[in-house]
């Protein structure tokens, strides 16, 4: 452990020294942008270890008052390191003569400390990583401590700095109620409770009394000591439910995606997969317990220890095997769908479309299956946007707004498709995975693609679904029927009884919404749109023969 002694050096200074060299130079714009994702992914893993980051709103006039006292007679070695160079020359270099030039350094800072470890980061020793720095007490969010315009500075992580974590105390009253983000939005803040006693909710010893504060001081020296991982042990046997199937499959459908990716492709891929496989354990998990069921081996050996951002992401086994009938619903969703909700990136939709084929694959469907499952999409894309091209991404269309729609119609009141839940249990899902992660959107997506009868059309009808919603919903199905008519499968016969009964709704919607409102309206536009939108899903079915008795007619 190293502690130097500068407190002498603050009150002044004897032989004019220089001040210490920048030796870590600001990134290139690549390399920056590079430096700062990996960054983010160790602030991530030391967030998922602590609890969640807490800036803290501060005190009005407190800021204020903190850099003032820093005139008083008291805090005169405070005035002296931001205000006199060579008193701040002085300490930096009796600083570094205390370092080795080179290894591995835990940085601890408390209150002026700290302020001198921000501006000590960038002139270490070139041979030295700074394993993790924590600050304690630091007034560096007031402007006064700005010391040399390190807030410019320091715009973004120095590239020999894994991770910085700011601990606050709201009864510290150099703290001012407030963490550092303000000033450096990269790192993040924790807010501990330890005294309500002012003079005392400054002191070192109180922060490091601290749990949380000796686990980020720990994790900087050990790195993860996490057992949770042992819980992939104690999974057991037993057949996965929808919800779990569905997610291992959309898990290795991205997994496949990602073996195609090289470069930054892979490596912001490869951290948005980490973090959502992650959650999708940790849901079923949750659900699971308040369920009274069992966890599946084949969900507890995907667990991923966010603490650890080195750990080998596991890959989820091959998926079951699927009847083309069981498929349909499945895959036409997963094509459509974002599988690493709630993170978007725009990958090549050749690629996407490789890992389909490898999926169909291993599910015993053949490759064939995979590009039809695509083709399908931009032939429904196509015939539902005449002369507007190709949008691919609409992963944002089918989102929470959607998920509402289910749960008002009470799981639209019908079981979906083969593959998919039935109502009651994708309510139940919606209400434990919530709406808004890769599982919940996927179930929600699943049903709006397969269910039948008059609750989906009313609810699509309503003024409460956008536009977008709808057109998403019934691009979907109408992408299902045309993979039906590529592989020779006997159609659903809902569908043109539930496209015909959403026409009839939204009709009608226009109708008693027409008589009185603007021409011009939000609403009356939305609903004309909605037409439109049905109107030629219809006219493909008519045009292929897809309508009931068309069969009859040809005869």
């Amino acid at each position: 452990m190293i502690a130097p002694k500068y407190s002498h050096a603050l009150i002044g200074w004897d032989v004019k020294e220089d001040l210490p060299d920048v030796t870590v130079k600001a990134a290139t714009r690549d390399a920056a942008r590079q430096n700062r994702r990996a960054f983010e992914a160790r602030m991530g893993a030391i967030e998922s270890r602590l609890g969640h980051h807490v800036p803290g709103e501060g005190i009005p006039g407190l800021d204020t008052a903190v850099g003032a006292a820093t005139a008083l007679p008291f805090f005169k070695q405070a005035r002296n390191y931001l205000s006199n160079p060579q008193i701040r020359a002085q300490v930096l270099n009796r600083i570094l003569a205390t370092l080795p030039a080179s290894g591995q350094l835990v940085i601890v800072g408390h209150s002026l400390g700290s302020v001198i470890a921000a501006d000590l980061l960038r002139r270490l020793p070139v041979g030295i990583e700074i394993a993790g720095m924590v600050t304690i007490g630091s007034p560096l969010s007031n402007g006064a401590f700005d010391i040399d315009k390190l807030r410019d500075t320091l715009r973004e992580p120095p590239t020999n700095l894994s991770w910085w974590v700011n601990f606050w105390n709201a009864s510290d009253p150099v703290a001012a109620r407030r963490g550092l983000s303000s000033a450096f939005p990269w790192m993040v803040d924790f807010r501990i409770e330890t005294t309500w006693d002012v003079v005392r909710g400054h002191f070192a010893e109180e922060y490091l009394s601290s749990e949380t504060v000796g686990a980020a001081i720990g994790f900087a020296l050990f790195g993860s000591t996490s057992k949770e991982v042992a819980r992939r042990e104690v999974g057991v046997d037993i057949v996965l439910d929808e919800a779990e199937s569905l997610a291992l499959m959309a898990l290795r459908y991205a997994h496949l995606m990602r073996r195609q990716l090289k470069g930054d492709d892979l490596d912001r891929f490869s951290g948005a997969l980490r973090q959502v496989q992650a959650a999708a354990v940790r849901d079923i998990v949750a659900r699971n317990e308040s369920v009274g069921r069992q966890v599946p081996a084949d969900v507890m050996r995907l667990a991923v220890d966010l603490a650890d951002p080195t750990e080998p992401l596991v890959e989820p086994h091959p998926s079951r095997y699927l009847t083309k009938d069981e498929a349909v619903t499945l895959l036409t969703v997963l094509a459509a769908e974002n599988v690493i909700r709630p993170f978007e990136i725009d990958l090549p939709r050749d690629k996407w479309q490789a890992a389909m084929k490898e999926l169909c694959a291993e599910i015993g469907l053949g490759t064939q299956f995979g590009t039809d499952v695509f083709e399908a999409g931009k032939r429904a894309r196509s015939e539902l946007t005449p002369g507007r091209g190709v949008n691919w991404i609409k992963w944002s269309a089918l989102g929470v707004g959607a998920a509402a729609l289910v749960v008002a119609t009470g799981g639209l009141a019908l079981a979906a498709a083969p593959g998919l839940a039935g109502a009651a249990a994708i309510t139940s899902a919606l209400a434990t995975f919530g709406p808004g992660g890769m599982i919940g959107g996927l179930l929600t997506a699943g049903t709006l693609v397969s269910a039948g009868g008059g609750g989906i059309a009313y609810g699509l009808a309503g003024q409460g679904t956008s536009a977008e919603t709808f057109e998403a919903v019934v691009e979907r199905r109408l992408a299902a029927t045309i993979l039906r008519q590529s592989q020779r499968l006997d159609q659903d016969p809902a569908v043109w009884s539930v496209l015909t009964e959403i026409e009839r709704q939204v009709r009608r919607q226009l109708e008693r919404m027409d008589e009185f409102s603007d021409d011009t309206a939000p609403g009356i536009k939305n609903l004309r749109r909605k037409v439109a939108t049905v109107e030629l899903a219809l006219q493909y079915l008519t045009r292929n023969g897809l309508q009931p008795g068309a069969h009859l007619e040809q005869e």
